[in-house]
């Protein structure tokens, strides 16, 4: 099938069809006689993988790797469990950041609602962030 047959079977544009080619995620397909790419059924399969991949939250890269193991004949399973155990440790990692930096502004403007600011001239630009006793503000 041709790119334009591909991307709409797909929902992937040819635009992205081609990066994705460049990138060694799919292979770079025969060409026919008249230099239009020529992509077998298993573009398609091979395309829903790699939008599994990215929805999981894998990098191109990591995704080329796995494709790569498969296409030596072997079971890439093992490997793509790594991969997502250390994306789940980055996203519980990036979560309890968010959780102190909720926990730092709700201070703040906890801090700012309350109006009434310090009886000292060491503020420089604004006395809710500058605060010497940030009360209940986590330090980061």
């Amino acid at each position: 099938m041709k790119i334009g047959e591909l991307a709409a079977r797909s929902g992937v544009a040819p635009k992205t069809l081609r990066f994705y080619e460049d990138s060694g995620v799919i292979p770079v397909p025969v060409r026919k006689s008249n230099g239009y790419r020529d992509f077998g059924p298993e573009s398609l399969s091979r395309l829903r993988f790699v939008r599994s991949a990215q929805s999981a939250g894998l990098t191109l890269r990591e995704i080329r790797q796995i494709l790569t193991t498969h296409d030596r004949g072997a079971a890439p399973c093992e490997q793509v469990v790594e991969m997502l155990s250390e994306h789940l440790s980055q996203v519980r990692g990036k979560i309890r950041e968010l959780a102190t930096l909720e926990t730092n502004l709700v201070a703040l403007l906890g801090r700012a609602e309350s109006g009434i600011p310090p009886e000292t001239d060491d503020v420089g630009v604004c006395w809710i962030l500058e605060s010497e006793s940030q009360d209940g503000v986590a330090e980061s």
